[in-house]
């Protein structure tokens, strides 16, 4: 009986050092990193052993290889998870460099501490991270702009292409009111497509080929513009 004991304990342990995360003791920067928190401007990621399928996190591996699994920038439910794959270089001792072929391109974090259960960064914005804020900014602006009057009579409502992909073409249409400042409304989208146009270009960005459907009209529903395809 205390052979069959001890077997069972020894099956046990070894079950629960598989489930374990493998740690690399002379580089604890490797691994996979989720269940991130944001706090002061810092980013708290727990180590796992794999990443989980519904939720973001970050595999950094030997060899420059990096992973980030990713819903996207828009984050409208529901939402649908892929990886991303990367490259990661170490700059300094506390700072290492993040590639990706995405909007993001190139990040910087700053390590600020890395044990065998957590690691904590803060960002360093890179100029292209700067400019990308800054897009981001003006496409809220005219977001608030369109969605600052309810929906009460789809023929008081119109829609515009906004954005350019990389391939070519517009990124998708906005519905807005013919009762708001329509003049500024349309500058301020021709400003962010020709600034997006111009940030693809430099940035080396990739997008996919599709054709971005044309709506066919507006309707109006709970009183909010909804465009018809």
């Amino acid at each position: 009986m205390k052979k069959i004991i001890l077997i069972l304990s020894l099956f046990v342990f070894a079950s629960c050092e598989n489930n374990s995360p493998t740690i690399n003791p002379d580089n604890l920067l490797l691994g996979n990193w989720s269940h991130s928190e944001y706090n002061n401007g810092e980013i708290t990621f727990k180590r796992v052993d794999q990443l989980p399928n519904e939720e973001n996190g970050i595999s950094i591996k030997a060899e420059g290889v990096f992973l980030e699994r990713t819903s996207g920038w828009c984050g409208t439910p529901p939402l649908s998870f892929f990886d991303i794959d990367g490259t990661w270089t170490l700059l300094e001792k506390d700072k290492i460099e993040i590639h990706t072929d995405t909007y993001q391109g190139t990040l910087q974090w700053n390590i600020i501490s890395v044990t065998e259960k957590e690691l904590i960064v803060t960002r360093t914005l890179t100029e292209q991270e700067k400019e990308h804020q800054n897009l981001m900014n003006l496409f809220a602006e005219i977001q608030d702009i369109a969605n600052s009057l309810s929906c009460k009579d789809a023929l008081e409502w119109l829609f515009t292409a906004y954005g350019s992909k990389a391939c070519g073409g517009p990124q998708g249409y906005i519905a807005y009111s013919k009762k708001i400042d329509t003049v500024n409304f349309l500058n301020k989208v021709a400003i962010y497509t020709e600034g997006e146009k111009e940030y693809n270009i430099k940035w080396d960005i990739n997008s996919t080929c599709d054709i971005t459907p044309q709506p066919t009209g507006v309707k109006c529903e709970n009183d909010y513009p909804t465009l018809l395809f």
